[in-house]
């Protein structure tokens, strides 16, 4: 399962909140006054922490330990409950949207999701202000690209659990030459053997980064020329089809030669088949995050904050990194494995796709938010689009 989830469109259990946050119900936002619980951190040494699947180190010997977490225990005698119960992010949505929207207390005081949802969440007045001087490590060595979202300004509400790049993967020696440019995956002999992502959020800012479009400040007419570019591929089956993670199994297979992917998954894909490679474009790719969050009401802030901390000390950060395989938003990690005396470690703080080089930054981009009035329409047309 992809910590990427995919923007299924509006339907399931979560449809009625999310249209409600959609469209801005007054009743479901939250007064900044209105969001502390009372914190029980100090006499009830444990949290609660939501997260997606295989996000997190494991032990080689049993999977169900995780040693960053167990040292965490050691250290400070606070307990976390971890549950990887976070498969899609409007799924989550739907999930606790009822308890925040009611003003109740979720259970959770800490999750994980991708930054376009957290911006609904940040919008909506759903999570509070972390207390930074409680996190010196996270003031310190925060990734200077990553610091101020736009639906964030000074990473207030949220810090990044580990970030990644939508780029382009191509199998070089079944396509017989490289790939560099977005524009290049339209070319004619790739007709039918390209697949592209079917979520919005996950797809148009690589697209339109492709089409010299200044992500951080797109407009809607932008967005609409996106769309009859992409209608234009499928009338001409020159895409094959939208996926999610399974673009992993195509690729693989040599069903598809060049396709959208994240920068984790060629990762791990190119250690069972180095023709794989991932390209950021030459016109650029977006840098995105899945952050960390405190819900409001939350029982135990204080110990999640100081979780989220000593995850940004660039030892345990390191670690964390060697196992998921994101780019990593600790750069003072890369010299922990650089030093490490670990030969596959000490490759891995030279992977630019974990620790990216200044040139390949200077062609990633964050591209701002759908916002909440353009959000249905917009979804409702690309969904058209792909088949959702």
């Amino acid at each position: 399962m992809s910590r990427r989830s995919l923007l299924r469109g509006i339907g399931g259990a979560g449809a009625a909140s999310l249209l409600a946050a959609g469209c801005g119900v007054p009743a479901a936002y939250v007064d900044e006054g209105d969001r502390a619980g009372r914190d029980l951190s100090a006499r009830d040494r444990t949290l609660d922490f939501a997260n997606w699947p295989l996000y997190i180190d494991t032990d080689d010997e049993d999977a169900r330990k995780r040693p960053t977490l167990d040292a965490f225990r050691k250290r400070t005698g606070i307990s976390v409950r971890y549950t990887e119960e976070i498969n899609d992010n409007d799924e989550f949505f739907g999930k606790i949207s009822p308890s925040l929207m009611n003003h109740q207390e979720t259970g959770r005081d800490l999750v994980v999701v991708s930054d376009w949802m957290a911006a609904r969440f940040v919008r909506l007045g759903w999570v509070q202000e972390m207390d930074r001087a409680a996190q010196p490590h996270v003031a310190e060595h925060l990734n200077p690209q990553l610091r101020s979202p736009a639906f964030d300004p000074g990473r207030l509400h949220s810090v990044p659990w580990q970030s990644g790049i939508t780029g382009i993967a191509y199998n070089r020696r079944k396509l017989g030459r490289e790939l560099r440019s977005t524009k290049e995956l339209w070319a004619d002999d790739l007709r039918g053997r390209v697949t592209l992502l079917s979520g919005l959020d996950e797809s148009f800012a690589l697209l339109m980064l492709g089409n010299g479009v200044d992500v951080t400040r797109w407009t809607g007419d932008d967005f609409h020329a996106l769309c009859e570019q992409v209608e234009g591929l499928v009338k001409k089956r020159h895409i094959r089809r939208f996926t999610g993670n399974d673009y992993i199994k195509d690729l693989s297979t040599g069903d598809v030669l060049a396709c959208q992917a994240y920068s984790g998954d060629v990762i791990q894909l190119q250690a069972d088949n180095p023709d794989i490679e991932f390209v950021v474009p030459e016109e650029g790719a977006e840098l995105w995050a899945e952050s960390l969050m405190i819900p409001n009401l939350a029982h135990h802030k204080s110990n999640a904050e100081k979780l989220v901390d000593y995850y940004y000390e660039p030892e345990v950060a390191a670690e964390l990194a060697a196992w998921v395989n994101y780019v990593c938003p600790v750069p003072a990690a890369q010299q922990v494995l650089a030093d490490s005396g670990d030969e596959e470690l000490v490759a891995l703080a030279e992977d630019p796709l974990i620790f990216p080089d200044a040139d390949m930054r200077g062609r990633l981009a964050i591209a701002r938010d759908i916002t909440a009035q353009e959000r249905q329409d917009f979804t409702k047309r690309w969904n058209a689009i792909v088949g959702l």
